[in-house]
């Protein structure tokens, strides 16, 4: 297989039906094999019934849900998927599709250029910002960027775009170090994929914010938080191979 998609969903009844059209008439396009993984981070609406009942026809579609049905986070539900996938390589996007499943189109050649993990900016020359969040989430996105770069990932101007990619052997090694469950993660996941010596590539896409974000405003200072723990545990040696 070469293609796993994991979707993370809380609560999302009523965006995912649109990203679930868009992944799977995507997919059933290509000449490869792929699949879909939602996985219900203790969602209290219909989230998982919903998948239950979607007709991905070719295409796999599998719904994963946390043991104890609770919210675990962004961090932990996207490990259960990447740790559940079965591809060659390992897509994680948001549920609110704010970056259509296509845009996978132009990592491909940075694979080919011999990169192990390819993550989604907003803030690169080549990316496309067709509806742009609130201009206090810019603001607050870019003063929290310069704190990241100050502590754990030096170099990347956009950490926290919900689309990344990874070589299977990438993700599978650095599974059993990561820490960070909740909004920190993708910090973790970069930091630790470039510790450990992987090459991983920033690249432009299309962007489209989502009107109903689930963001909270108290995320941002969350993730400062995890990224002093991730500097931490880097410290610590955690990352280590």
């Amino acid at each position: 297989m070469r293609l796993s998609v994991v979707i993370p969903a809380f609560n999302e009844e009523r965006r995912l039906p649109a990203t679930l059209e868009s992944v799977v008439a995507y997919l059933r396009e290509r000449d490869y094999q792929s699949e879909i993984l939602v996985v219900d981070d203790g969602s209290t609406d219909a989230t998982a019934d919903l998948v239950r009942g979607w007709d991905a026809g070719a295409v796999s579609l599998r719904l994963l849900a946390h043991p104890d049905g609770r919210n675990h986070g962004k961090g932990a539900t996207v490990r259960r998927g990447f740790a559940e996938g079965q591809g060659e390589f390992r897509l994680f996007m948001d549920a609110d599709n704010s970056t259509s499943v296509d845009q996978v189109e132009g990592f491909w050649p940075y694979f080919d250029q011999g990169y192990d993990a390819v993550i989604g900016s907003r803030d690169v020359a080549d990316a496309d910002i067709v509806v742009h969040q609130p201009w206090h989430k810019e603001i607050g996105g870019k003063i929290g960027n310069l704190v990241i770069q100050m502590l754990a990932a030096p170099g990347f101007k956009d950490t926290q775009a919900g689309f990344k990619m990874f070589r299977a052997a990438c993700i599978e090694d650095l599974l059993p170090v990561l820490q960070i469950d909740r909004w920190g993660f993708d910090v973790e996941l970069i930091a630790a994929a470039c510790h450990r010596g992987y090459r991983v590539k920033e690249a432009g896409i299309r962007w489209v914010n989502s009107p109903d974000s689930k963001v909270p405003a108290n995320a941002y200072f969350e993730v400062m938080g995890e990224v002093w723990k991730v500097r931490q545990l880097r410290k610590k040696g955690v990352y280590d191979r």
